[in-house]
């Protein structure tokens, strides 16, 4: 399968030019600094790294709700070398395990089972979303995304006001591949590097591709591909299931990446 397996001409540059222009940006916001949550995984790790790199305050927060424990030991792990690596760099650990539990406990039983697990998922993202800006509040920082650019504006792979809801997106606009190409530059944990990729709102191991039945190069592919309107009698059949996995995803999910839509009320009525 013809996947772009992208070479990053230079890594270095990359890291360093977002590292400047976070650091332009809190300059004129006149804010004090950042707000990252970590999850354990390669986005929020370089994400982290790269605001620490600007030599602004960092906070790091962990907001563990009932996570797989490979998932905890990256996250704290990562918080570990941070720290031992930034001075600029605290961390705090908020569990929201009975926080979570509380509003299960209240909310009636849906009929459907599966729409509510999937909506209790997203609820995960919505309250560590509330605790980043509780702090970023408190503290006069802003909140530092962590989407990369296949799942914020290919497949819309992301939670609405949840992990999307966000102040400033560093890495929106490199592919996974990429972020993980950043990563060996900056020499983020092995154990990151080396993790299959996932959003952690389960509780168990699943994986990215688990969710979205293909991998991260495939659907850069197929995002390129999109792009351009290739004809599909070019393509082989798995390069047309990915391509379709693709659309569907990218297609159902325009709500997360459009402007909200506003109702234009016409000038005669008001």
């Amino acid at each position: 399968m013809a996947i772009n397996d992208l070479m990053m001409k230079s890594p270095e540059k990359v890291a360093n030019h977002i590292s400047d222009w976070l650091s332009n940006y809190i300059d004129e916001t006149g804010m004090n600094g950042f707000v990252v949550g970590i999850s354990g995984g390669i986005d929020s790790a370089v994400t982290s790294t790269l605001c620490a790199k600007t030599g602004k305050k960092v906070l790091c927060l962990e907001m563990p709700i009932m996570q797989e424990s490979s998932q905890v030991n990256r996250a704290q792990e990562h918080i570990k070398w941070l720290e031992s690596n930034y001075e600029n760099v605290a961390s705090l650990r908020l569990p929201l395990d009975s926080v979570y539990t509380s509003f299960t406990e209240i909310i009636p039983e849906a009929e459907d089972k599966e729409a509510q697990f999937l909506s209790l998922a997203n609820t995960r993202a919505r309250l560590r979303m509330s605790s980043l800006y509780y702090f970023a509040a408190l503290y006069r920082y802003l909140v530092a995304g962590t989407g990369n650019k296949v799942e914020d504006f290919g497949v819309g792979f992301y939670t609405k006001y949840g992990d999307g809801g966000v102040d400033l997106s560093p890495i929106a606009d490199l592919m996974k591949t990429e972020v993980f190409a950043v990563a060996k530059h900056l020499e983020i944990i092995k154990p990151i590097q080396e993790a299959a990729p996932t959003d952690g709102l389960w509780g168990d191991d699943r994986t990215d591709e688990d969710q979205l039945g293909a991998t991260y190069p495939e659907l850069e592919w197929a995002m390129g591909v999109y792009e351009k309107g290739a004809v599909e009698d070019d393509l082989s059949q798995h390069q047309k299931k990915v391509l379709g996995i693709y659309t569907q995803l990218h297609r159902q999910n325009q709500h997360k990446m459009n402007p909200i839509p506003v109702c234009k009320v016409p000038k005669k009525f008001l």
